[in-house]
C-alpha cells in the first residue's frame, strides 16, 4: 500500500495502478530522500510532474506545502488516477492535471505559470513494455529550455536508470547526484 510521507496528508493511502502497468512509481527511501534534499524549495512553489505515473513525487509537494502542481502523463490509466488520488486527498484546487506526450514539446505549459516553475520533476520510464531502455531524459530537459519552463532560481530533478547517460546544455548544470540501486536522481539548476 503506497502513503504519503510527510506533511498534511501524511500517512494518507494513494491510488495505485493494477500490478500488471507498466508503471513503478518512485520508492519511499527515494521519496524520503528526494524531498529531504528539496525541503527549502517546497513552501508555495509552483511545481512539475513530468511522466507522473500515478503522481505520487507532485501529491507529496502538495501535501508538503507546494502551492500548485501540473502533472503531465500520456497515459489514459495514469491520468484517471492523478485525478481520483487528487479528489481522495482533497487537492483538485491545488492541480491541474495534462494529457500530453512529453517528448512531441512542452511550450503549452508555459500558459499554466508565467514566471516558470520553481520544481521540475522528471521520472520517465526505463523501459518498455518488450524490456527495451527507452532514454527519455535527455529529449525532455532539451524540451524544458526550448520551452522556457524554469524559473530564475528553478531546480530540474531528473530520475533515470543508472546506465542512462545524457548530456546537458552548457546554461546547466548538476549539482548533486544520488544513487539508490539501479536509480541515479541528477539535481540541475540554470548558470547564472
Amino acid at each position: 500500500m503506497i502513503r504519503i510521507i510527510a506533511g498534511s496528508r501524511k500517512n494518507r493511502r494513494v491510488l495505485s495502478l493494477p500490478m500488471d502497468h507498466h508503471v513503478k512509481p518512485i520508492s519511499v527511501r527515494m521519496r524520503k530522500s528526494l524531498f529531504d534534499i528539496i525541503r527549502p524549495h517546497i513552501t508555495a512553489s509552483i511545481f512539475l510532474d513530468l511522466y507522473a505515473g500515478i503522481g505520487l513525487v507532485g501529491l507529496e509537494a502538495l501535501s508538503r506545502g507546494a502551492g500548485k502542481v501540473v502533472f503531465v502523463d500520456n497515459d489514459n490509466q495514469c491520468i484517471k488516477t492523478i485525478k481520483r488520488n487528487l479528489k481522495h486527498l482533497n487537492f483538485e484546487d491545488k492541480a491541474i492535471v495534462i494529457k500530453s506526450d512529453i517528448l512531441k514539446g512542452l511550450s503549452f505549459l508555459k500558459m499554466y505559470s508565467q514566471e516558470g516553475y520553481d520544481i521540475i520533476f522528471i521520472g520517465p520510464p526505463y523501459r518498455d513494455e518488450n524490456n527495451n531502455p527507452l532514454y527519455y531524459c535527455e529529449r525532455t530537459v532539451e524540451n524544458i529550455l526550448e520551452a522556457d519552463l524554469l524559473s530564475e532560481y528553478g531546480i530540474i530533478i531528473v530520475q533515470h536508470h543508472k546506465k542512462e547517460f545524457f548530456n546537458l546544455d552548457k546554461n546547466l548544470f548538476r549539482y548533486r547526484t544520488e544513487k539508490y540501486g539501479d536509480t541515479v536522481i541528477d539535481f540541475i539548476k540554470q548558470r547564472k
